[in-house]
């Protein structure tokens, strides 16, 4: 398995009360149930965006370290993609 970072902007729609929720529904458990391992989230809390996106003016930034086969990444950005509770995500292998 392979080491990722994954920082994904969730909407403002999302209460923060039911942001570690929508982390546990959107990001831990599609990459557990791929066989990969979650080993830190980070909430960074609702910042301001530096451009609309999708009409929005600010998001709830999310910061998470997992680890994952390859072949499994497109399944998880295609759930990313498809959620209408993530404005923008960005997947990035670290360098072992």
């Amino acid at each position: 398995m392979r080491r990722y970072e994954l920082v994904a902007i969730i909407s403002p729609q999302v209460a923060d009360e039911e942001l570690p929720d929508a982390v546990e529904r959107l990001i831990r458990r599609p990459v557990e149930s791929q066989g990969g391992v979650c080993e830190e989230v980070d909430l960074w809390g609702r910042r301001k965006l530096a451009y609309p996106i999708q009409s929005q003016l600010e998001g709830s930034y999310v910061l998470t370290h997992l680890q994952l086969e390859p072949a499994r990444t497109k399944e998880l950005e295609q759930g990313l993609h498809i959620s209408e509770e993530v404005l923008r995500h960005l997947l990035v292998r670290l360098d072992e």
